[in-house]
């Protein structure tokens, strides 16, 4: 069973509020007091929290109903009952919470310790000390608290990363990932070694880096559901640039690149407005001579290098290339 689950649905209810109390000061000398019952404490929240150090949902996956506590009623001497038991959920960086029903989306976390209400507790009730007034001395009544709110929620993880790979399956995104990285993906020769996306710190000069996501092979259809793609599109959403890897020994280099570009633009026509790189993988069997007829069939108005993960060839020039894309 793999560890990465990046999709989990659950019942969120939050806690409902106490009730405020209908209470009147009786002491030995005061036959009389007036009214001093307090508020109701509110109900718990259900809270998102992030978490730097989580990379997977996995440990929500049996997390079926999550459950927030009631606030407690208030009493006498206007004292407000407590607050119901919160409930927190760590969550990784790259969570977004939507609305099961209607896909709306309710929260996004980005940043470690950030703290977001998903599911809002109920208000406690005013006690009738809130009620007193001139006209009404005694008042005999108080509010009930807010009743608390439940919602199907669905948690869906989309990866931060600086550059999202993006190629058909078998176009060596995985050993490049592992070459350039310290990342260990799977890697196999055939398609679809890669069944889940895989992130690595890639090391620059001067101590700096970058995150680069290996991304499940997209296949022609992947956005209308069809092999792995539809499932892990998302994850390139967050990207700030798209490198293609196409190999060397592909029959039409730039027919490729059309297909993936069109499947990005079916699944979200946004994903075209990032910065785009292209790497033709698998170089190191190509001459000169070949590399230069490659070269006058390449796709117009994206920068292209030919690179070999294997052979070592083209990789800081590649480093070089994302690096100034990046902070261009």
């Amino acid at each position: 069973m793999s560890n990465f689950i990046d999709y989990i649905k659950f019942c969120s209810r939050s806690g409902s509020g106490g009730r405020g109390a209908v209470h009147f000061r009786r002491e030995k000398h005061v036959p009389k007091g007036g009214p001093d019952g307090g508020n109701g404490g509110r109900g718990g929240h259900v809270i998102l929290r992030g978490n730097a150090q989580l990379w997977t949902l996995l440990h929500l996956k049996y997390k079926k109903h999550v459950i927030a506590g009631n606030g407690q009623g208030g009493q006498g001497a206007r004292k407000t009952g407590h607050d119901g038991q919160d409930v927190i959920l760590e969550v990784p960086l790259g969570t977004v919470a939507k609305d099961f029903e209607t896909e709306e989306l309710k929260a996004e976390i980005t940043e470690d310790g950030q703290e977001i209400i998903l599911t809002p507790g109920g208000k406690g009730g005013l006690g009738n000390d809130n009620f007193k007034s001139p006209t009404n001395q005694a008042p005999h009544y108080a509010q009930p608290g807010e009743p608390g709110l439940e919602e199907w929620v669905v948690l869906e993880l989309k990866l931060l990363a600086d550059v999202g790979l993006v190629g058909f399956p078998n176009a060596g995104k995985s050993t490049l990932l592992s070459v350039l990285s310290s990342a260990r993906p799977k890697i196999a020769d055939y398609a679809f070694t890669t069944l889940v996306p895989n992130l690595g710190v890639v090391p620059y000069r001067d101590y700096r880096s970058f995150v680069m996501a290996d991304i499940p092979g997209i296949i022609e259809g992947a956005s209308e559901g069809k092999g792995l793609g539809i499932r892990f599109l998302r994850h390139i959403e967050r990207n700030s640039i798209l490198l293609f890897l196409i190999p060397a020994d592909s029959d039409d280099i730039s027919k490729e690149y059309e297909v993936l570009l069109n499947e990005l633009r079916k699944y979200n026509p946004e994903m075209l407005d990032k910065k785009r790189l292209l790497a033709v993988s698998k170089s190191d069997m190509l001459d000169d001579e070949l590399k230069q007829e490659i070269r006058e069939t390449l796709p117009e108005g994206i920068q292209t290098l030919f690179i070999s993960s294997v052979a070592d060839q083209g990789l800081m020039e590649l480093k070089d290339m994302i690096w100034k894309a990046l902070n261009d």
